[in-house]
């Protein structure tokens, strides 16, 4: 029972951390190209992640490696998708498509390889899903049909990585390793698709940083929730970033939440209950 509530605490962790981190690169995102934004991101949580390894003298697991280098090709691929999305005018269903696919993928997963958790577990996960969607819900839905087939594929992009993290015995070394890939392929892509002029960077480069590192915590603390406990538990609990991103922008910014997005911010807490029960 105390590996199982300590794997919720650091799941809720890896929300909070991710949220803030989605609401810090989100408001650089305003000013500066997504693309060098997620660069930065992924740069920065790379050098955190060695800096940790080499500081606290983690062991190298040579194991860990294709695990790593596979499961930061698939969130880069998640981000790509996910760009795609917004690309197509779908801001206000991408991120919660992306959300509760990339969740549920792991869930199954996590219900294949460890068994079927609790029954208020079981529905802790419903209603922490619905809680993604409304909590992601921002009013721009331009046409219903473009886009969410890019949402999905990031969907499944994000849960991948969510899985294929989670067979790795190391904590900051494969996340090391993941960010290097990820930020070789964004590099690639972006450089590619969006050359794009060179922009002033200065301004932003501390909202950056912050972005990064709480990137690069999201990413600990939802390795350390899995291999605490279940998969699935993590996957779901971690997914529920979005509703911290909403209340975030609330708080700071002063944007008015929608009444679909209370009900999400209501449900993820009621969910974090359900799955906590378990």
């Amino acid at each position: 029972m105390s590996f199982e509530m300590a794997a919720v605490g650091l799941a809720l962790l890896s929300a909070l951390s991710w949220g803030a981190g989605d609401f810090s690169g989100g408001l650089a995102a305003r000013k500066l190209s997504p693309y060098r934004v997620a660069l930065l991101v992924q740069i920065t949580g790379f050098s955190f992640f060695v800096l940790m390894a080499l500081g606290r003298g983690e062991n190298l697991y040579p194991s860990d490696l294709p695990w790593s280098l596979a499961a930061g090709a698939a969130g880069c691929l998640g981000l790509v998708f996910l760009y795609r999305a917004f690309q197509a005018g779908q801001m206000g269903l991408a991120a919660p498509v992306a959300g509760v696919v990339g969740a549920s993928l792991a869930a199954l997963v996590g219900v294949f390889l460890e068994g079927t958790p609790a029954p208020v577990q079981l529905w802790g996960f419903g209603v922490g899903l619905l809680g993604v969607w409304l909590a992601s819900q921002s009013g721009e839905f331009g046409r219903p049909s473009l886009g969410l087939g890019y949402a999905a594929l990031a969907g499944l992009g994000f849960g991948g990585y969510f899985v294929l993290i989670d067979r790795v015995e190391g904590l900051f070394w494969p996340s090391a390793f993941a960010k290097l890939t990820a930020a070789v392929l964004v590099l690639g892509w972006a450089l590619r698709a969006f050359p794009g002029p060179r922009q002033e960077l200065g301004r932003y480069l501390p909202l950056l940083i912050l972005a990064g590192l709480l990137d690069a915590g999201g990413n600990v603390f939802f390795l350390a929730a899995a291999q605490a406990g279940r998969l699935d538990v993590a996957a779901v609990l971690s997914s529920l970033y979005p509703a911290f991103t909403a209340v975030l922008a609330w708080a700071l910014l002063r944007e008015r939440l929608r009444p679909g997005q209370n009900l999400g911010v209501l449900l993820s807490l009621v969910a974090i209950a359900l799955i906590a029960a378990g």
